[in-house]
């Protein structure tokens, strides 16, 4: 990768300071082209989200989509009071909104990571032997979310986007919205999804509740194999 390093002050015309960094050629520029894949995160997460709500139909995963959609009206409403503009916005004209303060990717990144990890450690509890299997996988799971959280909040400074404290802004408003709404899933919302799955509509569009499992997985898991093993034996004496 051919790197030209030019020491810049200024960014642009209109005057966007920046402190002095290096310039990339952009048809070399990997790290950048990454980043900026990376930076596609939260559509990645929502297309995942109704992706399993469709075939899940689980009310807690349901709860999870609202309350990242709350946190960007959170996040929309902050920046229209704060009115902070981006660095060097003249530079990016495909930029739905002009204010920056905070940043929508590292606030909605945190808030998942940050919820992600409440329920790995909080909610889902292990219900098999295998105790150090189970509590590998959900360090080195947390581990990744926290990488994928800081790679995309960075790329948000490296594309230009925001400045170092709209993105740790974001970060921490993210992550105080995910503690908020991760108590009020597990204190009002967690007691009431038995009723609400009770409901006609819910029966009809098949919305089930888990919240009284303690690890979902492990349990389709053991239930499907059960399942299977049985029609299995069905079959056979079928065929005698």
């Amino acid at each position: 990768m051919v790197i030209v390093v030019s020491w810049l002050a200024v960014i642009s015309a209109g005057g966007c300071q920046a402190p002095l960094i290096p310039a990339f050629e952009p048809a070399c520029d990997f790290s950048g082209q990454l980043l900026a894949y990376l930076s596609l995160g939260p559509i990645f997460i929502i297309v995942g989200f109704v992706t399993l709500i469709i075939f899940k139909r689980e009310l807690h995963t349901i709860s999870f989509l609202g309350g990242l959609a709350f946190n960007e009206g959170v996040n929309w409403l902050i920046k229209n009071v704060i009115r902070e503009p981006r660095p060097c916005e003249e530079a990016h004209s495909t930029v739905t909104t002009k204010y920056g303060m905070p940043s929508s990717h590292s606030q909605f990144m945190w808030f998942f990571s940050v919820y992600s990890f409440l329920f790995l450690y909080l909610r889902m509890h292990q219900t098999n032997n295998a105790r150090f299997l189970d509590l590998l996988w959900r360090h080195v799971l947390s581990i990744c979310l926290v990488t994928v959280a800081l790679l995309v909040s960075y790329s948000r400074v490296y594309l230009l986007y925001h400045t170092w404290s709209q993105v740790l802004y974001g970060g921490v408003a993210g992550s105080v919205m995910a503690i908020a709404w991760f108590a009020f899933t597990q204190e009002i919302l967690t007691p009431l999804f038995p009723r609400i799955a009770a409901w006609p509509i819910s029966e009809f569009f098949l919305i089930r509740d888990t919240s009284l499992i303690p690890n979902i997985l492990w349990f389709e898991y053991t239930v499907t194999r059960a399942e299977a093993r049985n029609r299995q034996r069905k079959l056979g004496t079928k065929l005698q």
